[in-house]
């Protein structure tokens, strides 16, 4: 009998990374409001510590922050080697960073796929390894991969960035049937045309590349998702916090869309 099926995140300890705007900082929110001790992770230290002024601790949370920079691998590794040296242990791993640049992919050039394959394949793979031991001894483990809607639907103009977010799917696939036997869940959440920096940043280099205004461009895009507009970060974190919550524990290895019914494949 399974029971505690709640979606309460109290006493649980989260990691976040690129929680300074966007999609992470949305789930950091989102996380300290359901108790969870937060510890934020990304490269801007003035940023983080806003963050952390701005977050819930109804049930008096430690909140607090790494500093590290996705963009080189051996960075990452040494904060958060040195991290769990000092004790520290996390129930939840929400792996996230900005996405590659837009582009063709037969302009793409080779650093373009290596800093890409770094940023997102190899760090999550640095970070789940890493708090591997501490959800194992939890006997609870809840790691959450942040992609895009491409791994099941390419999206053109996003060259670099399908491939290499094709290659997490399958790691995160691949991770999920080797950790589920300590009570961990591994899967990944794909955010559609979500309101962000991101995607205002390819509405501008769109329609710069297009001889259209910004608002064609995403009125086109808005005229693509059945619900007729943008997904916010806050109902991206909604779905995320499910899924790291106790209540999700028969979840596993998935691929979610929160993306507005956009998708035409099943």
């Amino acid at each position: 009998m399974i029971d505690n099926l709640t979606t309460s995140l109290k006493g649980k300890n989260a990691l976040i990374c690129g929680s300074t705007a966007g999609i992470g900082k949305a789930v950091s929110k989102e996380f300290a409001q359901m108790g969870a001790n937060v510890t934020l992770f990304s490269r801007n230290e003035d940023k983080l510590k806003l963050v952390i002024e701005s977050m819930d601790c109804i049930n008096n949370q430690n909140h607090r922050f790494l500093v590290g920079d996705f963009n080189h691998p051996d960075n990452i590794q040494s904060v958060i080697n040195h991290d769990i040296s000092q004790g520290n242990t996390y129930h939840i791993l929400v792996n996230n960073s900005g996405g590659p640049k837009g582009g063709l992919i037969i302009e793409a050039k080779k650093s373009e796929f290596l800093e890409g394959f770094n940023r997102h394949l190899i760090c999550n793979h640095i970070l789940s390894t890493a708090l591997l031991t501490g959800m194992k001894s939890k006997k609870y483990g809840r790691i959450i991969n942040i992609i895009s809607t491409s791994v099941k639907q390419p999206i053109q103009g996003l060259g670099v960035s399908n491939t290499i977010r094709g290659a997490v799917a399958s790691w995160s696939k691949t991770f999920s049937f080797e950790v589920s036997k300590w009570g961990i869940t591994v899967n990944n959440i794909l955010p559609g045309f979500t309101d962000t920096g991101r995607l205002s940043s390819l509405i501008e280099s769109k329609a710069k590349s297009s001889n259209q205004t910004e608002t064609e461009i995403a009125n086109e895009m808005k005229n693509k998702i059945p619900a007729g507009r943008f997904g916010t970060p806050v109902e991206t974190a909604k779905a995320i916090s499910f899924l790291a919550s106790p209540a999700a524990g028969y979840i596993n290895g998935v691929n979610l869309a929160v993306d507005g019914g956009r998708l035409s494949c099943i």
